[in-house]
Parts: structure tokens; C-alpha cells; sequence
């Protein structure tokens, strides 16, 4: 390797990890417990997704309709320069060539890259969806594959732990949706699947967690748990690093769901959030008990 391309991984993999303390702090305290090459290509590849959610995520991006070709164009220009970065990092700016380098290292599968950013572009012209087929449909892409992109890194024992890591792929981002349904409206988006909100009567336009609201939040937590189990299994399959990085993330995330439970299902306010200092104390602290493989 060069010395200007080690320079300037240096500086990507800074920025990347910076990238992911700022914004995705269970990620980077569930990767603290991967050794530095791992946990690199951790905050590496939550950095690209970041950046990507980012140009769908601006204020007005979306929800001002004059604007979707401008975020169109945005989001294809800087898939287009990951591209670039894949085939010759060091031509690459430094996040991008950090990210290149990781998925070349871990041995990730492009073909994921591509099923994100056609996921990222439906939040160009969809603003909700009908059934949660419909819904599981978009995560695939936005959620589903990101636990795929994770996979290599966490090395995992079996092929087996494929359907687990997609799992947990489903129920962070849930759980991200039933946290974050306020700031989704802000732009324009309902994520919780509209058969469901008329089963139970609920409207999230309403900002108001009335009884129908509640009821409906109770139903969807309670899929989100779901996920979570469903993605347990998966963690027996990882080396111990690996599975002490998964559980923690995943506790951890799942901790959102009691928040949003204690606080009445009313998520119209304030983001719900665990205390870094919480997040810190039980990824150092070895206090996630981590599942055991059955005989």
C-alpha cells in the first residue's frame, strides 16, 4: 500500500468511526468489543449508509416535491462515487476509500450495495406503505441487507446466521420507525403499515397518543419483539467477540421499545434516547449476558 493511500485511510477510518460516534452510538459501543480491524469496517460501513440516509433525510428533501430531483441526482452522484471508490480506492476521497478498502478486506458483497441505494431512492417518491409485506419489501433493502453487509465482518461460524442477521436488520430499523414517527412526518412519510393503522383507528397525523394510537403501538412493539427473538438465535453462531458486539447492540436497541412503552407510546415529542453513558457502561462493562449455543 502506498503511503498516500495509508494516509489517507487513516484519515477515512478516522471519520468514519467519528461518523458513527456522532450519529450511531449502539453501533460503535457494540463494535468497541470487535478487535480494531473489525470494528473498522463496522463503523465504515454504518458511515456509507449514514452519509446515504443523510442526502434522503435533509430537511425538505422529500417533502418538498421541487426538490426530489435535486435529491435524486444527489443520492445517484455519490452512488456513483462509491462505485468509483470500489474499483480504485485510492482515487477515492478519504471516507469513500475507507469504505471501499473495508468491503474489499471483509469480503462483502456488492450486490448488497445496489439492493441499499434502490432502497434509499424509494424515499424519493414513497411516502407510505399499504400492508407490512409492502413495508418488509423496503426493508429488505434499508434493513435487511445491512445486516447481510455485516455478516463478513462478524465472521460468523455457519452460513446459518444469514436469516438471523437480516432479522436484526428488520428490527433495528422497526424500532427506529416506532421511535422516530414524528421526525418522519416532518418529512412527508408514515412508515407503519396502513392496514394497521386502520385496524385499530389510529392516526399519527393526529400527533396525539389517544387509545387507538396506544393500541396500535402495542401491536407493533410487540412484532418488533418478534424480530429481536428471531434474530437470537444468530448470536450463537458468532465467535465470542462477534456475539458480545451483537448482543450489545441488540439489547440496546431493544431497550428503545421499554422507553417507548414507558412514555405512554407518546414518540410525537422529544427522540426517545438511551444515555450514552448507559450505552458505555454496558458494552465495557460485560453486562449483556450473551446466548449460548444449544447441544
Amino acid at each position: 500500500m502506498s503511503s498516500e493511500l495509508d494516509q489517507k485511510l487513516r484519515v477515512g477510518y478516522r471519520e468514519c468511526r467519528r461518523i458513527t460516534w456522532e450519529h450511531g452510538t449502539t453501533y460503535f459501543w457494540g463494535a468497541v468489543l470487535l478487535p480494531r480491524a473489525q470494528r473498522r469496517h463496522v463503523y465504515a460501513v454504518y458511515a456509507l449508509c449514514r452519509m446515504a440516509d443523510d442526502i434522503v433525510d435533509a430537511p425538505r428533501a422529500t417533502s418538498d416535491a421541487d426538490r426530489v430531483p435535486t435529491t435524486r441526482a444527489a443520492l445517484e452522484e455519490f452512488r456513483a462515487r462509491f462505485h468509483a471508490a470500489a474499483d480504485d480506492p485510492a482515487a477515492a476521497e478519504p471516507v469513500l476509500a475507507a469504505v471501499a478498502t473495508s468491503v474489499a478486506a471483509a469480503g462483502i458483497d456488492m450486490e448488497c450495495f445496489d439492493r441499499f441505494f434502490d432502497a434509499m431512492s424509494m424515499d424519493l417518491d414513497t411516502e407510505s406503505y399499504e400492508t407490512w409485506e409492502d413495508l418488509l419489501d423496503y426493508m429488505e433493502g434499508s434493513a435487511a441487507v445491512i445486516g447481510e453487509m455485516m455478516l463478513p465482518v462478524l465472521r460468523p461460524r455457519s452460513a446459518a446466521a444469514r436469516e438471523p442477521a437480516r432479522a436484526l436488520g428488520f428490527a433495528f430499523q422497526l424500532t427506529n420507525f416506532l421511535r422516530d414517527v414524528g421526525e418522519d412526518l416532518d418529512r412527508g412519510r408514515v412508515y407503519i403499515p396502513q392496514e394497521d393503522l386502520r385496524r385499530f383507528g389510529a392516526d399519527p397525523w393526529r400527533r396525539v397518543a389517544d387509545e387507538p394510537w396506544k393500541a396500535l403501538m402495542a401491536f407493533e412493539v410487540e412484532r418488533n419483539r418478534e424480530l429481536y427473538r428471531q434474530a437470537c438465535a444468530g448470536i450463537t453462531l458468532l465467535p465470542g467477540p462477534s456475539a458480545r458486539c451483537v448482543a450489545t447492540a441488540q439489547v440496546l436497541y431493544a431497550r428503545i421499545l421499554d422507553l417507548v412503552e414507558a412514555n405512554d407510546y407518546d414518540v410525537f415529542g422529544e427522540r426517545l434516547r438511551i444515555p450514552t453513558w448507559r450505552k458505555a457502561a454496558m458494552a465495557l462493562g460485560g453486562l449483556v449476558r450473551v446466548p449460548r449455543e444449544k447441544p
